[in-house]
């Protein structure tokens, strides 16, 4: 694998850094946090407000060449990152989240008719995402007996998808799953592991059913007991 090339500007760099040191400060501070939920957020609510969605997000969200958003629910903060790459589409009555993790789409890639993908979730070029799949990079805290799940800390881990997947239809992804290159998840699947690249996952929980052979050149299924 090659090197990775960082192609900022030396002023690109230095407003990042800047971006980074502010956000590091409000992190670090309960009353900055107080102070920036009520600002970004609606009360009682999990949308960011309007002044957010018109002139900051604009700023500092990135939509590639020829990317296509349709009636998207944009529930996206200001202090992590969207980037959608070029030619990607986001279809109708999707759902896209950002508030506990960024979400970064590369180019060629379709997400379905009514998906939900909640951040922290980087998704990779040619994938195809039908309709209706949740990615859900978070998890709520429910060990508390005493207090509702709702009140609990959340908790987030990156859900990864390599290049030229396919996730079927109504499937579930869950918090810290890989998904390899050129993988397939079967519709109505719920994936609590990681995919390995060239295999076909379906179930619930979801399982390896086959996988492809380099030598034989042919997609061969693997044994229950695999």
């Amino acid at each position: 694998m090659g090197a990775t090339v960082n192609f900022e500007t030396p002023a690109a760099h230095a407003q990042s850094a800047s971006k980074g040191s502010l956000i590091g400060r409000i992190k670090s501070s309960a009353g900055l946090r107080k102070l920036a939920v009520y600002l970004l957020f609606q009360p009682r609510k999990s949308r960011p407000r309007a002044w957010v969605r018109w002139l900051a997000n604009p700023f500092v969200h990135t939509y590639g060449r020829g990317s296509v958003v349709r009636r998207v629910r944009r529930d996206l903060v200001p202090f992590n990152d969207f980037e959608l790459g070029a030619g990607s589409i986001l279809e109708d009555y999707a759902t896209v989240s950002n508030g506990m993790g960024s979400i970064v789409i590369g180019a060629r890639t379709l997400v379905g008719i009514g998906s939900v993908l909640i951040g922290p979730l980087r998704i990779g070029s040619n994938v195809i995402i039908a309709q209706n799949v949740v990615f859900s990079g978070l998890n709520h805290g429910y060990q508390d007996v005493t207090k509702p799940i709702r009140d609990q800390k959340c908790t987030a881990a990156e859900i990864v998808v390599g290049d030229d997947a396919w996730i079927g239809a109504n499937a579930v992804i869950t918090a810290g799953v890989h998904i390899g290159w050129h993988a397939v998840v079967a519709g109505g699947s719920v994936v609590t592991r990681d995919v390995p690249p060239y295999s076909v996952v379906g179930g619930n929980p979801a399982r390896l059913l086959r996988q492809y052979n380099s030598a034989s050149q042919l997609w061969e299924r693997v044994s229950a007991s695999a």
